[in-house]
C-alpha cells in the first residue's frame, strides 16, 4: 500500500496498530502550541470528519424532519415518537451501514482493524452473537433513553425553562458549542466511566459493554439500561448552558450513533488506499482489551495525569494487569 499502512504490526498481539507508545494528542497538553491547536481545529472541523458529518445531520433533520419548538410545548406522544423513529432509522443507517461494510462485505478487509478476530458467537452474548446481543441494547434500551432526554430538554427549550440560543442572537455561541459539547462529552464521559469501573457496578452494569473485547460498530451503544441513563445524562448540559435544537440534535448523534463510528473495529475509512475518514482509535481499544486503562479519550487529559494511561507498550500492559488485579481482588 502507498503509505505503508501494512508495515507498522509491531506487537504482534495486535492485526494493527498506529506507531507505540502512543503520544500525547491531548487538546490541553502544555505547552500547547498554536500550531498544534490549528492543526487539531483543521482535522476536526475543516476537513471530513465523524462531527462534520454529524452536524449536517443534525442540521438537515431539524429543518426537515424534527418536530418544532412551537410542537414540543407539550408532552404528546406523536412528537416524542417522532424522535425516537428518527433516532431509531439514523442507528440502523450508520451502525448498520458501518457494519455491512467492514464486517459483511469486508470493504476493506483487515487493513487498518486493530483486532485479528471477527465478530464473536457463544454463550457470552444474549442471544449468542455478539452482533444481536449489541444490536438489542442499542436499539431498545439505548434509543428509548436518548429519545427520553431528547424530548425533556426540547421540552425545556421549548418553555423557556432552558435558554435557548440561535445564530442570530450569539453567532459566537451558536458556532462555539458546537466545539465545546464534544470536549464536555469527554469530560462527562471519563468520570462517569471511572465510576462504572467500581467493582460493585462493574460487575452489575459495564460489564455488558465490555463483553466486547473485540468491537464493532454495533458495540459503542451496547449497554446496560443502568450506563446508558448515566451515559446520556451528558445532554443534561443544555439545560443549563444556552442551546439551539441543533445542539441538542448534534449532541444526541455524537452519543449515538457517534459510538458506532468511534467503534468500529478500525482506524480510519480507506479510499483508494488513503485514510479520509478517522473513526476508532488504538487509544479506546487498549481499554476494550485491558479494561483498567485509557477511561477517557485522547482530546482530554485525564488518563495522563491520573495514572491510568496505557500507551500501547508491554510495560503499560503489565501495570495495568496489575492495577486491575487489586482493583477485582
Amino acid at each position: 500500500m502507498s503509505d505503508n499502512l501494512d508495515k507498522k504490526k509491531v506487537n504482534s498481539a495486535w492485526n494493527y496498530h498506529p506507531g507505540i507508545p502512543l503520544q500525547n494528542n491531548s487538546l490541553f497538553r502544555l505547552p500547547l502550541y498554536s500550531s498544534f491547536l490549528i492543526a487539531w481545529i483543521n482535522r476536526n472541523w475543516f476537513q471530513l470528519s465523524e462531527k462534520v458529518i454529524l452536524v449536517i445531520i443534525s442540521i438537515l433533520i431539524w429543518y426537515f424532519v424534527y418536530p418544532s419548538l412551537d410542537q414540543t410545548k407539550n408532552f404528546e406522544l406523536t412528537w416524542i415518537f417522532q424522535i425516537w423513529v428518527i433516532n431509531l432509522v439514523l442507528m440502523i443507517m450508520i451502525a448498520g451501514g458501518l457494519h455491512w461494510y467492514f464486517c459483511i462485505i469486508k470493504g476493506q478487509e483487515k487493513r487498518l482493524k486493530f483486532d485479528k478476530r471477527e465478530q464473536g458467537k457463544g454463550k457470552l452474548w444474549d442471544f449468542s452473537n455478539q452482533v444481536h446481543d449489541n444490536m438489542f441494547w442499542s436499539l431498545t434500551s439505548g434509543i428509548c433513553q436518548l429519545t427520553i432526554f431528547q424530548s425533556i430538554t426540547m421540552w425545556l427549550l421549548a418553555n423557556n425553562y432552558s435558554p435557548v440560543n440561535s445564530f442570530i442572537s450569539n453567532p459566537f455561541w451558536f458556532f462555539g458549542f458546537f466545539l465545546f459539547l464534544p470536549i464536555w462529552s469527554a469530560f462527562h464521559f471519563y468520570w462517569i466511566h471511572r465510576f462504572l469501573h467500581i467493582p460493585f457496578f462493574y460487575k452489575r452494569y459495564h460489564s455488558l459493554h465490555h463483553r466486547n473485547i473485540n468491537v464493532g460498530p454495533w458495540s459503542g451503544f451496547s449497554m446496560h439500561p443502568v450506563e446508558h441513563f448515566f451515559y446520556i445524562s451528558s445532554i443534561c448540559i443544555h439545560w443549563i448552558l444556552a442551546s439551539h435544537p441543533i445542539h441538542v440534535i448534534f449532541h444526541a448523534l455524537y452519543l449515538g450513533p457517534g459510538a458506532a463510528m468511534t467503534h468500529t473495529g478500525y482506524e480510519s475509512l480507506l479510499i483508494k488506499d488513503k485514510k479520509r475518514l478517522a473513526l476508532g482509535t488504538f487509544y479506546h481499544q487498549l481499554h476494550h482489551r485491558y479494561y483498567e486503562c485509557n477511561y477517557g479519550n485522547e482530546e482530554m487529559p485525564w488518563d495522563r495525569w491520573f495514572g491510568t494511561f496505557h500507551d500501547g507498550s508491554q510495560l503499560a500492559t503489565e501495570q495495568t494487569r496489575a492495577r486491575k488485579k487489586v482493583m477485582h481482588k
